[in-house]
């Protein structure tokens, strides 16, 4: 599904993302783990085409989409949840949810996303920016979806949120992944988010991943050394 070959992604001449190669399978969630500033949402921008690649490849589905604007590639099936969330706060939940229909030709927003997140649905006339932190992201998460996306990439989505909003999100994102069958690739410090969520694990340091396992076998304890100054 997503197979990415010798990633090297730059700001002007210093290099952050250095040789990554990974892949995701159709259906599959899997969890790129590291401290802050070790590369984690430059490697998703790069994805997404925010960011521009130096070198490697990145292709979806069999296409390279390497080279496409980050808009080609929504249209080939990626969606992007930024850090921090950036919802339009001055547009009402449902308008929020429709701006990103735009690929999947929604006019109305679907019953399964109001199913999955029946708080957007109570306060869909409400503004964006009164919500709270969960349920902007749940709102972001939404507006992602509505794209019906193959591929969800979440760059550190429990940021700002309380823990047992957390929980939440990890598992209704698990039964849509499911229902919906799209894989997903999320950006994380959170150890606990990522074990309820993702099937297999990437360590990334300094712009290159040393460490990839199944969850079923992971060494919690190698991965949160990774996390820790």
């Amino acid at each position: 599904m997503l197979e990415v070959s010798e990633l090297d992604v730059a700001y002007g001449e210093s290099h952050v993302i250095r040789d990554v190669s990974l892949r995701v399978a159709p259906g599959e969630a899997v969890a790129i783990m590291g401290r802050n500033g070790m590369g984690k949402t430059t490697l998703l921008k790069s994805l997404i085409g925010l960011l521009p690649a130096r070198g490697g490849s990145i292709r979806l589905g069999g296409a390279d989409i390497t080279k496409l604007p980050s808009y080609q590639r929504v249209a080939q099936g990626l969606a992007f949840v930024p850090q921090g969330r950036m919802v339009f706060p001055f547009l009402t939940v449902e308008q929020n949810i429709l701006s990103g229909a735009a690929k999947s030709g929604h006019r109305t927003v679907p019953d399964y996303l109001y199913r999955f997140f029946p708080v957007l649905k109570d306060m869909k006339q409400r503004k964006a920016g009164n919500l709270s932190g969960g349920q902007q992201q749940m709102l972001a998460i939404a507006r992602a979806l509505i794209s019906e996306p193959k591929l969800l990439i979440l760059d550190e989505p429990t940021e700002g949120i309380q823990p047992s909003i957390i929980k939440e999100i990890a598992q209704t994102l698990n039964v849509l992944r499911a229902e919906r069958g799209f894989a997903i690739v999320v950006s994380e410090q959170v150890l606990s988010f990522a074990l309820d969520l993702a099937d297999r694990f990437l360590v990334i340091d300094r712009g290159r991943l040393v460490h990839d396992e199944a969850r079923a076998t992971l060494d919690q304890d190698k991965v949160r050394s990774f996390l820790t100054v």
